[in-house]
């Protein structure tokens, strides 16, 4: 499969999410849960229209800025080396929106789940993913640990993303225990989130400095 038939897989699963909206309009209320607190509880309401029409919009949205990028960065032949690893995250990400639109409609239809885990297990998925691509991503401005240190030095991009890829696996691994422990749900997603960020961040630099020393 090429990139136009990735895109066009991640377009029908956008479709199909907002079809099921559209179906479903009859039978939901006229104010719709879309927000849950951390116990699980829905915590705020949207207008039957707007909670409808949101994440299938954002879903566009997102379509045409991944579908854009590749095309305006100065990298782009690097990009090419990656594109279906890319691609795939754009689909992975529209298909966790769609999945979260699906839930809210059948949420409010009646149905009750714990949605907190849906989003936390789809939220696991991405991250994943996530490690994946960052392992495969050659040096470029959208895509990957951009920092100052790795955007300058292909081997201080090499070397960091190398790094990075598993722990945002571990990332992944942490947000499906909270998907389980609902309670720690904001320390184990949050928490291994922002230690990445600022492990990745530091290596490149000490790695930058250590390189330039040579």
């Amino acid at each position: 499969m090429n990139t136009s038939g990735r895109f066009g897989l991640a377009g029908a699963i956008v479709a199909a999410s907002a079809a099921v909206g559209v179906l479903a309009a009859p039978s939901l209320p006229a104010e719709m849960a879309t927000h849950w607190n951390a116990a699980g509880q829905p915590d705020d309401t949207l207008p039957k229209a707007a909670a409808l029409a949101v994440l299938p919009a954002v879903s566009i949205g997102l379509l045409a800025l991944f579908a854009a990028l590749p095309r305006i960065d100065p990298r782009r032949e690097n990009v090419a080396s990656f594109r279906a690893a890319y691609d795939w995250f754009v689909v992975l990400l529209v298909g966790f929106l769609s999945v979260i639109q699906v839930g809210i409609v059948a949420y409010n239809l009646g149905y009750r789940f714990p949605f907190v885990s849906l989003v936390l297990l789809g939220a696991a998925g991405l991250l994943y993913y996530a490690g994946v691509l960052v392992g495969r991503a050659e040096q470029n401005w959208f895509v990957g640990i951009r920092t100052p240190w790795t955007l300058e030095s292909e081997e201080v991009w090499e070397r960091t993303h190398e790094v990075g890829a598993p722990l945002f696996k571990l990332c992944a691994a942490s947000t499906l225990l909270a998907a389980v422990f609902t309670d720690w749900a904001l320390l184990l997603t949050v928490a291994p989130v922002l230690l990445t960020v600022v492990i990745t961040v530091g290596y490149s630099y000490r790695l930058s400095q250590r390189l330039e020393a040579e």
